[in-house]
């Protein structure tokens, strides 16, 4: 009998020690790790499983080396991309492709994010990881419609924004395509980890599930489709995974078509842990190219404005905020590391030091480019990886080494969160 009860116990003790190594939302809603409050400043790098990877274009070595010094700069927090779909010969899109096909997945891409998973949990740093895209640079909406027969997306760099608006509302309409995007979450969150033979539900490097980077109606038909496209794969995800956090990659309202209720009201699942939005102050015309130094403060106005809009709109719902993604460009668009960014230096000082203040739970810059020296302004394959995607000038929103002055920010912002 007491040995049965010391296996009892034993048990408990090692299932209570699994529990603290996830991130929690506690019912004050704010995150916790273990018995601490668990707050972070941290980046995007949605390329790093290409890095880890064994197959074309891998690089673990520069992976490592990256991990090692956003570690030491205090970013614990990374947001990634699961991989990409199909078709990788398209206009502005990466490569390699995860998800060839339906169901049907490039083995060594798999093995980068068992790889990813592992560097991580070496590091004490976590992952937040989305599973499909509203955007065209990875396949996402327009791979699944082209699978459920709706035709090839038009490319909006080349065809026009309109042009693929109005095909990629689709997808959120389509039963048959979300159901192919749902079963891709259900896959790669059931995966278990070939390296460690550890569920990926059992890994401390996971923080959050994403459904979506920037899942959209793209039409104000769509919007309650919207909103049953993250319901469905949020338990779905849930269901497979209880231990770790799922989250939505929503840019908020301007992602909602401008409709600050849709979001409230999405972010209200129950199966949605917590609360995101994005901020993209060039891209929304807050401040123009020529005002990018001086017009700074004024496009912090407009983001606190719209950080403030959305903390009200969370009310009553005892959710934590993440501010997931915000770029601001050097001096003049300079693409390359080291130039002038006193501009983005202003903003990211105010965006980061919003955790400190404990006005948000957590921020990623968009992004890190790290080591990388892009070897032109447009993105091909054998190309180095930055943030910036595809369809972007290379160099545009990534913060390299050599961005010392926006290191230097990021540092002190992140020693001000521990």
């Amino acid at each position: 009998m007491r040995f049965l009860l010391m296996l009892a116990v034993t048990a408990m003790a090692l299932c209570s020690a699994a529990q603290s190594s996830f991130v929690k939302v506690s019912p004050g809603g704010h995150f916790t790790l273990g018995d601490s409050l668990y707050t972070f400043v941290g980046t995007n790098m949605w390329y790093a499983p290409v890095l880890a990877s064994p197959g074309e274009a891998g690089n673990l070595p520069r992976l490592r080396r990256e991990l090692d010094f956003l570690h030491s700069i205090g970013v614990n927090n990374i947001r990634v991309m699961a991989g990409a779909d199909a078709p990788a010969d398209a206009p502005h899109h990466v490569s390699p492709v995860l998800q060839k096909s339906p169901g049907v997945y490039d083995t060594t891409q798999l093995i980068g994010l068992d790889r990813l998973l592992v560097e991580l949990e070496k590091r004490h740093m976590q992952a937040v990881i989305y599973l499909n895209n509203a955007w065209e640079w990875s396949g996402g909406y327009g791979s699944y419609l082209q699978w459920t027969g709706h035709g090839i997306a038009p490319v909006p760099g080349i065809d026009g924004y309109n042009e693929y608006v109005s095909h990629v509302k689709d997808f959120v309409l389509s039963p048959q395509a979300v159901e192919l995007a749902v079963n891709h979450a259900r896959n790669i969150v059931s995966r278990t980890n070939s390296i460690t033979g550890i569920p990926y539900s059992q890994s401390p490097a996971i923080m959050a599930w994403q459904i979506c980077n920037e899942p959209r109606a793209f039409s104000a038909q769509g919007k309650e489709a919207l909103l049953e496209y993250i319901r469905k794969t949020s338990e779905a995800i849930r269901t497979i995974d209880p231990n770790h956090l799922v989250s939505t990659g929503s840019e908020g309202k301007f992602g909602c078509e401008v409709d600050i209720d849709l979001w409230r009201r999405i972010h209200a699942l129950p199966s949605i842990d917590y609360a995101v939005i994005h901020i993209w102050p060039f891209n929304w015309r807050w401040v123009s190219e020529p005002e990018l130094t001086t017009g700074a403060q004024q496009a912090v106005d407009y983001a606190m404005e719209y950080i403030d809009e959305h903390i009200r709109a969370l009310d009553s719902l005892h959710k934590p905020l993440v501010i997931e993604e915000f770029g601001y460009p050097r001096t003049a668009q300079s693409l390359r590391g080291g130039d002038d960014a006193a501009g983005r230096d202003i903003f990211y000082r105010a965006i980061l030091d919003l955790v400190p203040q404990r006005k948000v739970d957590g921020v990623n810059f968009w992004g890190w480019g790290g080591e990388a020296v892009p070897d032109s302004s447009r993105w091909t394959p054998g190309s180095p990886y930055v943030t910036d995607p595809a369809h972007e000038p290379q160099g545009w929103y990534s913060v390299f080494n050599s961005d010392t002055t926006t290191v230097s920010v990021i540092r002190n912002a992140a020693l001000r969160c521990r």
